[in-house]
């Protein structure tokens, strides 16, 4: 059953696009996971299990949505640690463009479950990273709540 669930999610990965309602919100997702988890270089054991942790809570009653938002967060952090033609600042801005052509992207930033990531890295100058990343997003909701 394990194996069945693994291919299903992988082959709507794939094909989240033409198969996954609401693609752009998951991948729009994806991406704020992937910008904090790719900063650490390496995705480790807490990272997946914090990771899978948080696509429950967003996807609660849909475990296709979250095996495909697993998925594709670890598909973004691979290009990042392979340095695959994205990196951390690109994510971001990609992000940041997000947020500009879809407003209702500004409600899908959950800081508390991008905050639990902190508590898997060692290192200071990731952690670092990881914090300014949040606080970045939280300056951005925070503008977008003025502006409204």
């Amino acid at each position: 059953m394990e194996i069945k669930r693994k291919a299903k999610g992988w082959f709507l990965s794939f094909f989240r696009e033409i198969f996954v309602y609401h693609n752009s919100s998951l991948e729009f997702r994806a991406k704020l996971l992937a910008a904090v988890i790719g900063s650490n270089k390496v995705i480790t054991d807490c990272e997946k299990d914090l990771l899978l942790e948080v696509a429950q809570e967003i996807y609660p009653e849909d475990i296709a949505r979250v095996d495909v938002l697993v998925n594709t967060t670890k598909e973004f952090v691979s290009k990042i640690i392979e340095n695959n033609g994205l990196n951390v600042n690109e994510l971001i801005m990609s992000i940041n463009q997000d947020l500009k052509e879809v407003k209702r992207f500004h409600e899908k930033i959950e800081i508390e479950q991008l905050k639990k990531f902190l508590v898997c890295v060692d290192d200071e100058e990731t952690h670092i990273t990881q914090v300014r990343i949040i606080e970045y997003l939280e300056n951005t909701i925070e503008n977008f709540n003025k502006i409204r």
